[in-house]
């Protein structure tokens, strides 16, 4: 096993894998380092929008594909929870490396929420000045339903490699109907999931419950009211569990899952740029300070 580094175009891992790296950076030196990590059946590229957007505020952003996703190796085959672990937490490192002198914060997406509080947690924490979590992928077996949980075994046991799709389940994930127009016809987003792959995620989202009380990093968690992804109540559950460090709620009212591409996207790009300047000011656009009924909070946690 090898140093895990990064090239111009690729996260080479300490196992030599070389996953694919994009990169926003600000045309002068930057203030601060973001590494991204994506949601399920996503890839790094989801991150340029708000990357331009930091880039043009003195933030670098790194994003890279994640195994089996985009143009990782293996497409739509699930690497395992310890791997994207490892990975997120190596890519930390490399990236600690190439910026020695400047903070870094770790955000994640959904899936890459779920990783990114696993990569923060734990003894071989990866070292990070804070966290930024999107909508994090919490939904674990213990806020399912008997008949999902059931069905998820005998689907992974059974016919583990054959693939679903979304169609028919009337979910939406964001308002911006143009950014999934065009996510659909992006060849290297996938578009039918095997079920192994599944039943590995819903391992990931357990693991990420889990850690949750363990989770010491000073954390922003950006969670909008419209999300039919990940529900409310194992997003309560997971809130309530936190431990006692400094996190920060912001909830927005008008927000779908895909909080950084729905239409108000810029919203939450200012509250990340606000929150990653000073950890201790109010959000610019005052989700931080809006009721938590609704996820049965009474009160933001600090």
């Amino acid at each position: 096993m090898g140093q895990p580094y990064l090239t111009d175009t690729a996260l080479i891992t300490a196992d030599g894998t070389a996953l694919p790296l994009h990169a926003w950076r600000p045309t002068g030196e930057p203030r601060a380092v973001i590494l991204a990590l994506h949601g399920f059946n996503d890839y790094g590229v989801f991150f340029g929008d708000p990357g331009d957007f930091l880039a043009l505020r003195g933030i670098v952003s790194y994003s890279y594909d994640q195994r089996g996703f985009g143009g990782a190796p293996n497409p739509g085959i699930w690497a395992g929870v310890t791997t994207y672990t490892r990975d997120a937490g190596q890519a930390v490192r490399a990236i600690k490396q190439r910026h020695p002198a400047l903070p870094l914060y770790l955000h994640g997406s959904s899936m890459g929420g779920a990783v990114a509080m696993l990569a923060a947690s734990g003894p071989d924490a990866a070292p990070v000045d804070g966290l930024i979590l999107a909508a994090p992928a919490v939904w674990g077996r213990t806020t399912m339903p008997w008949y999902q949980r059931l069905a998820l075994w005998i689907g992974a046991n059974l016919v583990p490699e054959m693939s679903l799709t979304g169609r028919g389940l009337d979910i939406v994930p964001s308002d911006n109907h143009e950014m999934l127009v065009r996510l659909n016809q992006d060849p290297l987003v996938i578009k039918q999931t095997r079920i192994d792959t599944i039943y590995g995620l819903v391992n990931l989202m357990d693991a990420a419950l889990a850690a949750a009380p363990d989770l010491t990093t000073p954390t922003l968690i950006l969670y909008g009211e419209r999300d039919e992804i990940i529900p409310k109540a194992p997003t309560r559950r997971m809130l309530k569990t936190l431990s006692s460090g400094h996190h920060r709620i912001a909830f927005y009212k008008s927000g779908f899952h895909m909080l950084l591409r729905d239409l108000q996207a810029a919203t939450v790009w200012k509250d990340m740029a606000a929150w990653i300047n000073n950890q201790n000011a109010p959000l610019p656009s005052k989700a931080d300070q809006r009721s938590l009924s609704l996820l049965g909070i009474t009160e933001a946690l600090h």
